[in-house]
């Protein structure tokens, strides 16, 4: 079968191994700038596809003989192909999870895997930020409202609060989480974090105090979840966890939805007495009879658009390229996913 596929060299010499990018060209130039794919092509043979759709045989095909692969959004599980790469040393993932993506065994074997989580996390910590901004400030209220024709004296219906003068809550310490404790503290604001492997002098360093999550959910005004989906934390905020929440808590999730019980969530955003920013649902697209659609101010919605910047996709591409490099220089990886780590991987 023939497949419009295509190897290039650039400045690298023909013996240079050859790295093959499992994404169709959409996707590509998603995350891979031009400025990127040149660079690679500097020190590796680069293979590329024009097919849209990438099935079985034009995979078996791309991964023929590389010695790297690029994956990201869209790109197949590997694991059909895996046994026949016997020269393949590196999965580069220009994304973040890529539990869907490489077998944990693939990586104990000593296949080894690096990924863009890193480059990802500034886009959403900043996404985060603004999403609670918004809420705190009742930035979408005002706007509709103008807009519609209310009056001047609807900002008397809406006062804000003001973030530094409350206590926010981290759940979870991960690349996201950090990146939102240093957006947040020049704001003043108190910042708890629970995470199961920081450390306190950690969570001291980012300017945080660690804190179980029972005294987490019990202090914080604003409850952000970034927390990877794994056994233990799915459902980790039920019907117990929320009614805890203080009244007026504003509950963000930028991460998974799983991590919350939607049913739970939906009843108390029902009520008034908490909202919600959410960016994740358990079901996406968001159903047009989501429950989500009807609670006016009380919740926040966007499109699980929170890691979608063009500049920070094209920091994915250039990430993932210097990673390239390093492998192919023999130098250690700075974003790599080992046998040890990946069980804590979102």
């Amino acid at each position: 079968m023939s497949f419009a596929i295509h190897t290039s060299a650039g400045n690298a010499a023909s013996n240079h191994p050859l790295v093959t990018i499992l994404l169709p060209p959409e996707a590509r130039s998603l995350v891979l700038s031009q400025a990127a794919l040149e660079k690679l092509r500097g020190f590796a043979r680069v293979r590329t596809t024009d097919e849209t759709a990438l099935t079985e045989p034009l995979m078996a095909q791309l991964l023929d003989g590389a010695a790297i692969c690029i994956t990201g959004w869209g790109t197949p599980p590997l694991e059909p192909y895996l046994p026949a790469c016997d020269q393949l040393g590196l999965v580069a993932h220009c994304a973040g999870s890529i539990r869907r993506l490489v077998p944990a065994a693939a990586v104990a074997d000593g296949l080894r895997v690096t990924h863009a989580a890193a480059a990802i996390g500034d886009s959403v910590a900043e996404f985060t930020v603004a999403q609670i901004l918004m809420a705190l400030r009742h930035g979408d209220a005002f706007d509709s409202g103008l807009k519609a024709g209310a009056g001047w004296d609807m900002r008397n219906r809406y006062p804000g609060r003001l973030l530094g003068a409350l206590t926010v809550g981290i759940v979870g310490g991960g690349y996201v989480g950090r990146s939102v404790i240093r957006l947040i503290r020049p704001f003043g604001a108190r910042v708890l974090v629970t995470d199961p492997v920081m450390s306190d002098e950690a969570a001291r360093d980012l300017g945080a105090e660690r804190v179980p999550l029972d005294r987490l959910i019990a202090q914080s005004d604003v409850v952000s979840l970034h927390a990877p989906l794994l056994p233990e934390t799915t459902g980790m905020f039920g019907a117990a966890e929320l009614a805890r929440l203080k009244d007026g808590a504003l509950l963000v999730n930028m991460a998974r939805s799983p991590l919350v019980d939607e049913e739970a969530l939906i009843a108390e955003l029902r009520s008034g007495r908490i909202r919600a920013a959410l960016d994740v649902f358990n079901v996406e697209p968001l159903p047009m009879a989501s429950p989500f659609r009807d609670l006016g101010g009380h919740v926040h919605l966007s499109p699980h658009a929170a890691g979608h910047t063009q500049d920070g996709h094209w920091r994915q591409g250039d990430l993932i390229v210097a990673e390239i490099e390093r492998f192919m220089r023999g130098e250690p990886l700075r974003h790599e996913i080992t046998a040890a780590s990946y069980d804590r991987m979102a």
